[in-house]
């Protein structure tokens, strides 16, 4: 994999590539008020806060009815490949309008947890992805600023500890007592996407979410166009170990379909397998709209 550096200037890098798009279609001759048509657009907002007050931001490219959102780095430094991969995806979407069709809209939150990313990074600012493998195999940042685990810490069967692996985990004090899950539960409550995914690693494969009442038919059928378009295979259920709390089965019991795409290892962003990915989820969305 090419050496990547991921600076916290780069929301500011890439507002830069943003106003270089926009002022490219400034560029262009403006038509006739009953020519204007409406044109994919990114736009930057902020979801809300950190403990530590770092900005969880967002990038929406598109303005159609269907409502694609795509989430990074839940689990911070631990997965900070997942940060790689959702900018690869906004510089992507950035220089390819054409990708998001008129009637989609697609949202990417490239870190939900940037305190638990900020722990792996060092007095500069940075953190160079060649060393940054070793981190993935600790703990080192997968936790917000509390050591509270984000993904237990949403109200689905949610209990005051859960698990990851072996271990015994913080989920805070109560369903969305942290800032960063109540941002996006605030964010999900109002834009009510029509799926969610949740880019982490390393389980090499696609994932479905439930809660209590079973996996959705809209999840089920996300799930197998996103593997059959990435070549990821479709895992169904995650079931290495009971969990409670998670982002994923919480969006199921609102009814909005929500996967997982686990990278393969804690290094590689996969680029071209979740371009495909993201790109027939886009076209299914696109193509199903009146039906969905």
């Amino acid at each position: 994999m090419k050496t990547k550096y991921i600076v916290f200037g780069s929301i500011l890098l890439a507002l830069i590539g943003l106003g270089v798009f926009l002022i490219s279609q400034k560029e262009e001759p403006v038509p006739e008020p009953e020519a204007v048509t409406e044109e994919p657009y990114a736009s930057q907002a902020s979801l809300g806060t950190s403990v530590e007050g770092r900005d969880i931001a967002s990038y929406t490219f598109g303005n159609g009815e269907e409502h694609l959102v795509f989430v990074g780095t839940i689990h911070g430094g631990y997965e900070w490949n997942t940060a790689l991969l959702s900018y690869e995806l906004i510089d992507y979407l950035t220089a390819t309008p054409s990708a998001v069709p008129e009637n989609v809209k697609v949202t990417v939150i490239p870190v939900l947890n940037p305190d638990g990313l900020q722990k792996i990074v060092g007095s500069e600012g940075r953190f160079d992805a060649v060393n940054a493998p070793a981190v993935g195999q600790t703990y080192a940042g997968r936790f917000n600023a509390n050591e509270v685990d984000l993904n237990r810490n949403f109200d689905c069967n949610w209990a005051p500890t859960s698990t990851w692996r072996s271990q015994t985990v913080s989920a805070g004090a109560n369903a969305f007592s942290e800032p960063e899950a109540l941002a996006f539960k605030q964010f999900t409550e109002k834009e009510e996407p029509d799926v969610v995914v949740f880019f982490h690693s390393q389980g090499d494969g696609v994932y479905s979410s439930a809660c209590n009442n079973g996996v959705l038919p809209e999840t089920q059928t996300a799930m197998n166009v996103y593997s059959q378009g990435s070549g990821y295979p479709a895992r169904g259920l995650f079931d290495a170990y009971p969990i409670t709390g998670d982002a994923e089965g919480w969006l199921a019991t609102i009814g909005i379909p929500a996967l997982t795409v686990e990278l393969s290892t804690h290094e590689v962003i996969e680029w071209q397998k979740n371009k495909a990915g993201v790109e027939a989820l886009i076209e299914y969305y696109s193509d199903n709209a009146t039906s969905l």
